[in-house]
């Protein structure tokens, strides 16, 4: 069962201009390298991507955003990224940003398939700039709308063949989250093992969640 497996070739076959990309990682761990690598070899542009953050200038989605390639970041801080708060400032490229909590209940919502939350984080700040406020109990809250994407990138330390996932420690992060929130999700492996051998206490993201596997050019 090695249906899911793809090559490079393959996965660059999935990506056009114009869509968005879920991606996993806090500060670049749990960030898959080779996909973003191959995103950026792909030269598609007009990108909008969500993630926690993005990463260092070499780390994480930081080559991503130096190579001119993003149109627009969601996120709840750019990291030490100076490329990011350059092209910020000058207007090359925009951030939305958002709340870590809020980021992760919004994406949660689009997975879920909710037509959003209520949340009191941001109140009174620029966060609400643009939002609906609905008070209930005399607690004002914002209306915050999910994030779905088109395509989601994660990284995980061991898969099966079927593409049931595990992930190493804090690598975690927001994979298993933003697998739930994608058209596709695309999994770069560190380790593809047959089915059977993972215990099913262990596994976090399960197959049905994962379109492809990814292990390195083939």
């Amino acid at each position: 069962m090695n249906s899911k497996l793809i090559d490079a070739s393959y996965f660059r076959s999935c990506l056009y201009d114009g869509m968005t990309i879920m991606f996993g990682g806090f500060m670049g761990v749990g960030t898959p390298a080779l996909l973003v690598n191959e995103i950026i070899r792909s030269c598609v542009t007009d990108l909008t991507i969500i993630g926690n953050d993005t990463g260092f200038i070499d780390t994480g989605v930081g080559p991503l955003i130096a190579s001119g390639q993003v149109k627009k970041v969601i996120a709840s801080h750019i990291g030490t990224n100076p490329e990011t708060g350059r092209r910020m400032i000058a207007g090359e490229m925009e951030v939305e940003l958002v709340p870590q909590g809020t980021l992760a209940e919004r994406i949660r919502s689009g997975g879920a398939g909710l037509g959003g939350f209520l949340t009191p984080t941001g109140v009174g700040t620029i966060v609400e700039d643009n939002k609906q406020k609905i008070t209930i109990n005399g607690i004002t809250y914002l209306l915050e709308l999910p994030l779905k994407a088109d395509l989601a990138i994660i990284q995980a330390s061991i898969a099966d063949t079927s593409g049931n996932l595990v992930y190493h420690l804090t690598a975690r992060n927001f994979n298993p989250l933003i697998a739930l929130a994608a058209n596709k999700v695309i999994a770069q492996c560190e380790q593809i093992i047959p089915v059977g051998q993972l215990s099913p206490e262990c596994i976090i993201t399960p197959a049905a969640l994962v379109d492809h596997l990814y292990a390195g050019e083939q």
